[in-house]
C-alpha cells in the first residue's frame, strides 16, 4: 500500500489547524465536485481523495493516529497490541529479530514491523498470522425530508466502492444505519470493518415534523372562520379539502389521521397531521365595511 499525503492532498501543512482544515476541504470540494465536473474521471477521482483526507484529518483519534503511523495508521491499534506481546517473548525468523526486553521500535520501523507480524514477505512460515478486524467506517449522508417521505435506493460511493443502500421511509434525523462488513478491509483475512451511516435530514417543507407526526399553522379568514365553510390545504401526500366549522376560534387544532409523516419499517403506516388555525383580520377596511362591523358590534 503506498503512502498518501493527506496534507497534501488537502494543500494544507501538517500544523494546520482544524478549523484550516475544514476551510481547505470545503474550498476543494467545491472546486473538484462531480456535479461542477460532470464526466470528468480525473475530477472524481480527486473529490473521493479530498473526502478521504477530511475524513482522517477532520477527526482528532484519526489524524493522530496518521501522524504517528502514515499509511497503517489504521492498523495502529494492531501494531501496539502486537509490540506488548513482543515484550513478553522473543521472536525471530527470516534474518530479522525483535526483542521485547531491549527493543526500541521508532516510528519508521512501523511498517516493516508490522509486515513481519502480519503477514508480509518476511513473515516466518511456522508462525500463525494474526487475524483482525477491518476498521469501522462512518459516513454521512444528506436528504430532504420529502426524500424519506417514500422508501427510496441510492447508490454511494464509499472507499471507491459503490453500496447500492435501501433507505426505509421514515427514517430519523440523525439516525444511523449500520451496513455490515462494508468497513476497512480486515487484516490476514480477519472480517472486514462495518460501514456507519449517520443522515442528516433537512426539513424543505412548511411542516415541522415530530416522530410520526407533522404539525403545520394554516390561515383562515376572519369571515370563513366566524360562518364556516371549506378550504384546501396541501399535505405530503397531496391536496385535502377541509370543512371549517362556525366560529371557529383563534388557534383551534384539528388532527388529520394518518396524514402524518411515514413510522420507520412499518410499511404503509403513517402518523397524523395536526393543523393550527391562525384567524387574519382585515386590513385596509372601507367605509361600508367599517360601517357594518359597527352595526355588528352594537348587536352584541
Amino acid at each position: 500500500m503506498s503512502f498518501i499525503d493527506y496534507y497534501k492532498i488537502l494543500e494544507v501543512p501538517k500544523t494546520a489547524s482544524d478549523k484550516e482544515i475544514k476551510k481547505a476541504y470545503r474550498k476543494l470540494a467545491r472546486k473538484y465536485h462531480p456535479d461542477v465536473n460532470p464526466n470528468d474521471d480525473s475530477a472524481k477521482k480527486k473529490f473521493q481523495q479530498i473526502n478521504e483526507a477530511n475524513e482522517v484529518l477532520s477527526d482528532v483519534k484519526k489524524r493522530k493516529k496518521y501522524d504517528k503511523y502514515g499509511k497503517d495508521w489504521e492498523h495502529g491499534e494492531s501494531y501496539e497490541k502486537a509490540r506488548q506481546q513482543q515484550q513478553q517473548y522473543q521472536y525471530s525468523g527470516s534474518g530479522q529479530q525483535y526483542s521485547g526486553a531491549g527493543g526500541n521500535f521508532s516510528e519508521g520501523d512501523f511498517s516493516d514491523f508490522f509486515e513481519s507480524m502480519f503477514g508480509g514477505a518476511r513473515q516466518s512460515s511456522g508462525r500463525t498470522q494474526q487475524k483482525f478486524r477491518g476498521q469501522d467506517i462512518n459516513a454521512t449522508l444528506q436528504l430532504n425530508l420529502t426524500d424519506v417521505y417514500k422508501t427510496q435506493k441510492q447508490t454511494l460511493t464509499i472507499n471507491n466502492k459503490k453500496i447500492r443502500l435501501t433507505i426505509p421511509a421514515g427514517i430519523e434525523n440523525n439516525q444511523t444505519i449500520k451496513i455490515k462488513g462494508h468497513g476497512g478491509k480486515g487484516v490476514n483475512g480477519g472480517p472486514d470493518g462495518d460501514l456507519f451511516i449517520t443522515f442528516n435530514i433537512l426539513n424543505n417543507t412548511n411542516f415541522k415534523r415530530g416522530g410520526k407526526n407533522l404539525y403545520t399553522k394554516v390561515d383562515l379568514d376572519l369571515y370563513t372562520a366566524m360562518l364556516g365553510g371549506e378550504i384546501t390545504i396541501d399535505t405530503l401526500s397531496g391536496k385535502v379539502k377541509l370543512k371549517i366549522k362556525p366560529e371557529t376560534q383563534n388557534d383551534a387544532k384539528v388532527k388529520l389521521r394518518g396524514k402524518g409523516f411515514p413510522i420507520y419499517k412499518n410499511e404503509g403506516k403513517y402518523g397524523d397531521l395536526y393543523i393550527t388555525y391562525n384567524i387574519k383580520t382585515p386590513i385596509n377596511l372601507s367605509k361600508k365595511e367599517k360601517d357594518l362591523f359597527n352595526e355588528l358590534s352594537k348587536l352584541r
